[in-house]
Formats: structure tokens, C-alpha cells, sequence
């Protein structure tokens, strides 16, 4: 009978059990890995942010270059580290620290929309934790491109920023740096604090730091498969459908891990894993916005229309069950769009004329930039202008700056802040 389950491998390979040659193959390809990232971030194996230039470091601000010189001659702030010719570089650290610096003088003086538009931390009895959840189940639609790029842009903005990565394949995590079955153990993803055992961890526990001022990271690896399967047996069990009130739930697992450290962060983005099972489920439950990427092709349009009808039914037993699913905003976001391919146009025109405004005005433009920095586990924010031709390094950086913008502006507008100040961020 077992020759019935045989494979088209040649004679010599089928002599090896199929299990042992996808083992060795795992073995080699994550030792590979590990060599590489040994030789791009060497000597400690562990990425670093570039600095910032004077420029930069002022646009990022919200002042001017001469502004920030006066600030260094004057010794106010931390010290920049002074390059050839007397070029001034910053860290994200230094930036934030500039943030604050000015914060506390705009605030000395009375002025404190000012003080707030440098130090952009959320009030935290006014405006609630942001919770985004970037999902669809189709793999391929720039969701962990999505994501990243995100939080790292609230970072870079002055925003205290947790980054949730909730797919058992952990790209999220790669781009930060982590090679999940070399640098994780046990318990070292969200599921160490939403499992249903003893064994279960605080979430302070299990976030990581970045070398992302500012920006902190809950990694993921296959350990997150676990919750799929253990939830359906504690729900056989009669365990997880809320006999000791709400957050008894499974669904609410997530959102009540998120709440033990909602006083640490302004927002919180998940990356969901490309599947709607109960991990996105959960995510969604817990946040309080949506975004869903959508990459302009019919099939992958006709594959969102399945994840609507799916994701909308299971939201349903969700609110029957006593759950609240009131969100900030849901908002479908064109990804890896071409703008000269005229069927792309198309498809992009045609979820307009459906959804109206919950398609984001910005689409993110196919690059690259983006995916040449993906070759050395890095993200657009990370690499320097020089590593590209001019034109196309601005390209992306306009296209990714003009969707984290417009996201951002959302997050204020569910805060009420632009809102209050005459429709101004």
C-alpha cells in the first residue's frame, strides 16, 4: 500500500523518504540564510538604521534644515555625528530626542498644538489605542509590504508603534531582521499570550525592541500554526466560547492581549497571515481599523469577493456572541499597481465606482526599489537614495509616501484631531 503513495522522483531520490528530503532541504536553505544575513549586517548579525541626513532629519522634524543647524551650534539637543566636509547625520533616536526637546519648549511657551505636532503620541484618555489590521486571504496582494512600510512610517513620524507579525510564515519578522527557526524558541510569538494552557506569557514578555526608534515587534514563526488547531478542540471542549464572560472568547484573545500594553503605543499593526481562520479572525476583533490590499487583477478581485462573503459571515457570529465591531475605518488598498497597464487601470477604476471612498486615493505603485531592497531584507525606509537610479528611487518613495500619508491622516481623523484643528494634521 505505501508504494501507492509514491512520488515522480527519480529512482535514487524515492530510496529517501520524502519527509527526510524536505528536512534536509529546511536545514540547508536556513543555514544559507543565516550566512547571509552574517555577511549583510556583520559584525553582530543584527540590522541597524542608516542615519539621516541634516535635510532628512528636518523634513522628518517639521523644520527647517537652517533651523536644526542653529539648534546644533547652540548644543541644544543631542550632538548629530558630524561627516566629511561637516555634513551632520542623525539617528532615528536623535530625531525623536530633537522631538522632544522642541516639545517641551513649544509647551513652555503655551503652545501646544505646536508641542503636538512634534511629539504626536496619542492622549491616552482621549484618543484610543489604533489598532490596523492589513489582511486578505490571497497570498501575493502586499500585505507584509503593506504593513511594514506602515509602521515604519508612523515610526519615523514621532508615533509609538507595535508591530504585530500574525503570519506563521513570518516575512514581517525578516524584514526586522529575524530568522524565526534560528532566532525564536517556544512561546516567543503572540501566541505565547493567547494560548489556552499554563504556559501562556505576558506580551511584554514577548516584544522586541527594533533598531527602529520607537517601533517595537511581536515576531512570528510556524508556532502561530498552533492556535489554529488548539482552538478547535478547547471549542469542542466547551472552553473558549466565553463561560467566564467576554474575553473568555477565543476571538477576544487577541485584543485582550493588545489592552496589557495599550499604554505603551500609539498604534498597532498587524500583518494577518493569508488565510481567514481563526488568527485573522481573532485580529480583527481586535482592531479597530482595516486595511485590505487588493492587487488589480480579476482573479484577485473575484478572490476578495470570496473573503468578504467569508470574513463577513464570521463577523456576524461574532456580534451575535456580544462582540463590537465598529470600525474606524475600512479602506481597500490598490497594491503593486502599474499604472501604464491599461487592464490594471481598469479593475482600479472599477473598485472606485464599488466601494467610492474606502478605496484609498493612493495606490501603491509596483517598484523596483522595493523589491530590490527586499533582496538584502530591507525596506524602502532602510536603504539610501544611492542605492538606485534617481527616478526610480523617487518614484516608489512618492507612492509609498503618498498611501502611509493618507493612512496617517486617517488615524488622526479617528482621533479627532484634524478634525479640531480646522481639517489640518
Amino acid at each position: 500500500m505505501t508504494a501507492a503513495l509514491g512520488t515522480s522522483m527519480g529512482s535514487h531520490e524515492a530510496t529517501v523518504a520524502a519527509d527526510e528530503t524536505i528536512a534536509a532541504d529546511a536545514a540547508l536553505l536556513s543555514e544559507q540564510l543565516r550566512a547571509l544575513r552574517d555577511r549583510l549586517f556583520p559584525p553582530t548579525a543584527q540590522k541597524t538604521l542608516r542615519t539621516f541626513s541634516s535635510g532628512e532629519a528636518a523634513r522628518l522634524i517639521g523644520v527647517s534644515d537652517g533651523y536644526l543647524r542653529q539648534l546644533s551650534i547652540a548644543g541644544e539637543g543631542p550632538q548629530p555625528e558630524t561627516g566629511a566636509g561637516g555634513r551632520r547625520f542623525y539617528s532615528l533616536g536623535d530625531i525623536n530626542e530633537l522631538r522632544r526637546h522642541l516639545a517641551s519648549q513649544a509647551r513652555a511657551k503655551g503652545n501646544t498644538a505646536k508641542a503636538r505636532s512634534y511629539v504626536k503620541w496619542r492622549e491616552p484618555d482621549d484618543e484610543h489605542l489604533q489598532v490596523i489590521a492589513v489582511t486578505n486571504f490571497k497570498g501575493g496582494s502586499g500585505k507584509t509590504t503593506t504593513s511594514t512600510h506602515l509602521a515604519q512610517h508612523l515610526a519615523l513620524s514621532g508615533y509609538r508603534v507595535l508591530a504585530v507579525d500574525l503570519d506563521p510564515q513570518a516575512s514581517m519578522s525578516a524584514l526586522f531582521g529575524y530568522q524565526p527557526e534560528v532566532d525564536l524558541t517556544g512561546n516567543d510569538t503572540l501566541y505565547g499570550a493567547i494560548r489556552y494552557d499554563d504556559d501562556r506569557r505576558a506580551l511584554t514578555d514577548i516584544i522586541r525592541p527594533t533598531y527602529f526608534d520607537g517601533l517595537d515587534l511581536v515576531p512570528g514563526n510556524l508556532e502561530l500554526h498552533e492556535f489554529e488547531h488548539t482552538t478547535p478542540r478547547m471549542l469542542a471542549s466547551g472552553a473558549g466560547r466565553g463561560a467566564g464572560g467576554l474575553d473568555d472568547y477565543f476571538f477576544a484573545r487577541v485584543q485582550a492581549a493588545l489592552a496589557t500594553v495599550a499604554d505603551r503605543y500609539d498604534v498597532v499593526v498587524i500583518d494577518c497571515p493569508p488565510q481567514l481562520g481563526f488568527l485573522t479572525l481573532s485580529a480583527l476583533c481586535a482592531a479597530t481599523s482595516v486595511i485590505v490590499t487588493v492587487h488589480p487583477q480579476m482573479l484577485d478581485v473575484a478572490s476578495m469577493s470570496q473573503f468578504l462573503y467569508m470574513t463577513s459571515d464570521l463577523l456576524s457570529v461574532v456580534r451575535e456572541a456580544g462582540g463590537t465591531l465598529n470600525f474606524d475605518f475600512l479602506r481597500y488598498l490598490i497594491t503593486r499597481y502599474e499604472p501604464n497597464d491599461g487592464p490594471q487601470t481598469q479593475i482600479a477604476g472599477f473598485l472606485r465606482a464599488q466601494f467610492g471612498e474606502r478605496v484609498l486615493t493612493a495606490p501603491m505603485v509596483k517598484s523596483t526599489a522595493v523589491s530590490d531592497a527586499g533582496l538584502t531584507k530591507q525596506t524602502l525606509y532602510e536603504v539610501g537614495r544611492d542605492n538606485f537610479t534617481r527616478a526610480t528611487y523617487d518614484r516608489a518613495m512618492e507612492s509609498l509616501g503618498a498611501v502611509n500619508a493618507e493612512i496617517e491622516g486617517l488615524i488622526l481623523d479617528a482621533w479627532g484631531r484634524r478634525s479640531a484643528a480646522g481639517g489640518q494634521p
